[in-house]
């Protein structure tokens, strides 16, 4: 073969080479075991920072929760909600009041850069520190697939179109979810994660002083001590969102639910005559189908338009973009 014919061949096979490498990044999956071998103890590292936060506060196990939600429901599950510059943030988006726990994740944040710097994401972090939560309040566990890259950018506007509100009525939470490929069971399935965490006056005000016929009324009179009539006033005062066991990861919300005691509307209208009455009569009377269909729909939100392969970034800081 003549030299130039042999360096042709050489470059063609160079370039080949390079194009698949490329394909397979950018086609690449997420993996449970994403992190075996470049940083083996990441998921216990996780898990120590979780359980340590969560025994600190009993609520930020839904917080944590609920962080995660928030990111993947904005551009995907992209650690985007944990970016904090003031000009793009999505931290103070009307739909993010009330979000926390970032000091959390940043602390395991930490603790994983201190043992494999530059190679777990913000977001397989969010991801994880969201089933270790549920686990540590007697909730379930599932099986986190991994291998998510951070964006470089956060988008307020879209947090504030996209995310779902208190004040929602059924047939527009559903299209919410549905655009982001969740049926209306993994939607129920996924606000009884409001079997936690608490909600501020604010966000169910309107609620408790409607006199409708959609409340229990002694319990609209109990919420009522707290959360006064006048808006301003009291705006802030925290509820739980289930009155029975706030602290602990169980099927009470929708017992609640049936019982006419939802907190926020949002929560209400899955147990209004529609077509959700029935998986919440379901999750009421069977509290191990919940747990089992929660944790399929937290996988199946955590799949939402991650980054991958050659796209995003892993930050070295999740509140700073590299």
């Amino acid at each position: 073969m003549a030299p130039h014919q042999s360096l042709r061949t050489i470059f063609v096979s160079v370039i080949i080479l390079v194009l698949s490498l490329n394909n397979m990044e950018i086609n690449a999956q997420l993996s449970p075991t994403f992190y075996d071998r470049t940083c083996p103890n990441a998921l216990a590292t996780i898990r120590t920072s979780i359980r340590t936060a969560v025994s600190r506060q009993r609520r930020m196990a839904a917080l944590l929760i609920r962080l995660h939600f928030h990111d993947c429901f904005v551009q995907g599950c992209d650690a985007s909600i944990l970016l904090n510059d003031p000009a793009t943030t999505e931290r103070t988006a009307l739909s993010n009041t009330g979000v926390g726990g970032y000091e959390v994740i940043d602390a395991a944040k930490s603790a994983v850069e201190n043992i494999c710097p530059g190679i777990v994401s913000c977001a397989d972090i969010l991801a994880v520190a969201a089933r270790d939560a549920s686990v540590t309040v007697g909730g379930p566990s599932w099986t986190v697939t991994l291998g998510r890259r951070d964006s470089t950018n956060a988008n307020r506007g879209l947090a504030d179109s996209d995310l779902p509100r208190a004040d929602q009525d059924l047939a527009s939470l559903i299209r919410d979810f549905d655009a982001k490929g969740l049926n209306e069971r993994d939607m129920v399935a996924l606000s009884g994660s409001h079997t936690i965490g608490q909600s501020r006056c604010v966000a169910f005000r309107a609620r408790i002083y409607s006199n409708g016929s959609d409340i229990d009324a002694n319990f609209a009179s109990t919420r009522r001590r707290n959360c006064p009539a006048n808006r301003g006033d009291g705006d802030g005062n925290l509820a739980s969102l289930d009155l029975v066991t706030p602290n602990s990861f169980d099927n009470n919300y929708f017992r609640n639910l049936v019982q006419r005691r939802g907190l926020l509307q949002s929560d209400q209208v899955l147990f209004s005559g529609g077509s959700t009455d029935s998986i919440v009569l379901e999750y009421s009377n069977n509290p191990r189908r919940f747990a089992s269909d929660f944790a399929a729909a937290m996988v199946k939100m955590g799949d939402i338009e991650p980054l991958t392969g050659a796209s995003g970034v892993i930050r070295t800081t999740c509140s700073v973009a590299n």
